[in-house]
């Protein structure tokens, strides 16, 4: 099961090496892992997504709770939350592409980042479903570069 974890930590250095290894030292692999700073600049939030059972998240939660930085853990399997990612992806532009391109744009609501000579730069953001997909249809006229962000998630009040 695909667990998202939320974890509040002090915005201090080497906290994000701190927990990246914990992780690791424990055999857990990391499916996605953002991180940024809150409205206050004291803190960061990482989102974690982890494939694992319900024990194997109860481990990693206590684990994360024994971190003298971590000032909070949430499991965000209840779903009562809202994921994105963000992705950068830059396909040819020509003639022979341009009008696929612009159908996958209206479909997927995508957004133009930039264009230039021969290629255009979209940014897709959304649920992993739908940027998963969105990707999909882009292949067809050919990824020339892609870059792409970790989901990052916010629990709902």
């Amino acid at each position: 099961m695909r667990h998202v974890i939320s974890v509040l930590v002090e915005n201090k250095f080497g906290v994000l090496a701190k927990i990246a290894g914990l992780f690791s030292a424990r055999g857990y692999n990391i499916e996605s892992l953002a991180v940024g700073e809150t409205d206050d600049p004291r803190f960061s939030r990482m989102t974690v997504v982890v494939p694992g059972d319900d024990r194997i998240i109860d481990q990693v939660k206590r684990q994360l709770a024994k971190v003298i930085e971590v000032i909070e853990v949430k499991d965000l399997a209840s779903g009562n939350y809202v994921e994105r990612d963000l992705v950068l992806i830059k396909v040819p532009y020509i003639d022979s592409t341009k009008r696929k391109v612009d159908e996958i744009i209206d479909r997927f609501h995508l957004t133009i980042a930039d264009i230039v000579e021969d290629s255009v730069i979209l940014q897709i953001v959304g649920e992993e479903s739908f940027v998963e997909s969105a990707i999909e249809e882009l292949k067809q006229v050919g990824i020339k570069e892609m870059v792409r962000t970790g989901t990052i998630a916010l629990e709902k009040d």
